[in-house]
C-alpha cells in the first residue's frame, strides 16, 4: 500500500488496480471511503479501462478478429508499477504487454495520478498511445462512498445535490448488463435525488449528456459530505451494491454496450480513438467537507 497525506486528508492505494483503500479526513476524523465488505461488494474504487461495463457476448470485433474482454475491462485487476511517489502525490503506471494484448490489440500507457490540494484529492487518468496505428478505448472510475458517514445518521439521510436542474432520464441496464434503448424519467427539472437503497435494486443509475459537471453528496441532518466534479466525463453512474451502505459516484468516458450493439469496437458508443504517439487526459475530484 502506498499513502500521501496533507495537512487535511491521508489517502491510500494499492498498486492492484491502482485502487483507492482510503480517502481519511484528518481534520474530522472521519473516512469517506467504503470499507470493501465481501459480504455486499469487495471494491472500493475500481478503475475502468479499456471498456466500460458490460460487452455484449462478453467480447467485440476489431478488424474481423474477435476478442473476448470481460466486464470493466482488466486494468482493475492488473498489477501497476509505482512510477512516482512524494508526500502528497502518486502515480502509477501499467502498460501493454502480451498478456493485454492477446484480448486488446493496442500498444497503451496508462498513468493514474493521485494527488491531494487541501481537502481535494485529484484523480487524473492519463492514456498515451505508444503504438503506431490508432487507439481505441474507453476510461472511467468507480468510487465507493460510505454512507452513512457519521454515527446516528442512516441511509435516507443522504441526497445527491447536481449543480444545474436535470431533465435527463436514467438508461435501463438489461439482465445482462447492458444499455436499454429507452430512457426513463427520473429528474423533471430538479437538482436533488434522494438517496435510498431501494434506489439500486435494478442496478445503476446511467446518465448521458448531464447538464451538471459536479454533484454534492450530504445530509441535511449532519455538516459533513463532499463535493465531486466530474467535467469532461460525458456519462455517469450511480450505483450501490443491494443494502449495502455506500453509493458509487462514478464518472465515465464511454459506456456499456447497448443491447442492439453490432459488437464492432469502432462502432461503440462512447469510444475514443486516440492516434499514434497523441496522448488522452482526464480529470476528476472529490473534495470532503
Amino acid at each position: 500500500m502506498f499513502t500521501i497525506e496533507n495537512a487535511h486528508l491521508r489517502v491510500v492505494a494499492g498498486s492492484r488496480g491502482a485502487e483507492l483503500h482510503s480517502i481519511f479526513n484528518k481534520k474530522a476524523g472521519l473516512e469517506y471511503l467504503w470499507n470493501g465488505d465481501p459480504a455486499f461488494w469487495a471494491k472500493q474504487s475500481p478503475v475502468l479501462f479499456p471498456v466500460i461495463g458490460a460487452l455484449k457476448n462478453d467480447g467485440y470485433f476489431f478488424n474481423g478478429q474477435k476478442y473476448q474482454l470481460g466486464r470493466h475491462g482488466f486494468a482493475r485487476e492488473s498489477e501497476f508499477s509505482v512510477s512516482a511517489h512524494n508526500g502528497d502525490a502518486l502515480v502509477f503506471t501499467l502498460e501493454s504487454s502480451p498478456a493485454t494484448l492477446a484480448k486488446y490489440p493496442f500498444v497503451f500507457k496508462f498513468d493514474i495520478g493521485y494527488s491531494l490540494t487541501e481537502t481535494s484529492l485529484q484523480v487524473n487518468y492519463q492514456i498515451s498511445n505508444t503504438g503506431g496505428t490508432p487507439l481505441y478505448f474507453s476510461v472511467g472510475g468507480h468510487p465507493a462512498f460510505r454512507i452513512p458517514l457519521v454515527a446516528g445518521r442512516s441511509y435516507s439521510d443522504y441526497y445527491l445535490e447536481f449543480n444545474h436542474p436535470e431533465h435527463a432520464g436514467r438508461w435501463p441496464i438489461s439482465k445482462d448488463g447492458l444499455i436499454e434503448t429507452v430512457p426513463v424519467v427520473l429528474f423533471n427539472g430538479t437538482s436533488r435525488l434522494p438517496l435510498t437503497k431501494e434506489l439500486f435494486q435494478q442496478d445503476a443509475l446511467v446518465f448521458k449528456g448531464l447538464a451538471s459537471n459536479s454533484v454534492e453528496l450530504k445530509s441535511d441532518q449532519d455538516a459533513h459530505g463532499l463535493s465531486f466534479d466530474f467535467t469532461g466525463f460525458p456519462y455517469l453512474g450511480i450505483w450501490a451494491a443491494k443494502n449495502a451502505d455506500f453509493v458509487c459516484i462514478e464518472p465515465w468516458c464511454g459506456i456499456a454496450d447497448s443491447v442492439d450493439s453490432d459488437r464492432q469496437l469502432v462502432n461503440k458508443e462512447g469510444i475514443h480513438v486516440l492516434q499514434a504517439a497523441k496522448t488522452f487526459e482526464r480529470t476528476w475530484s472529490v473534495t470532503l467537507f
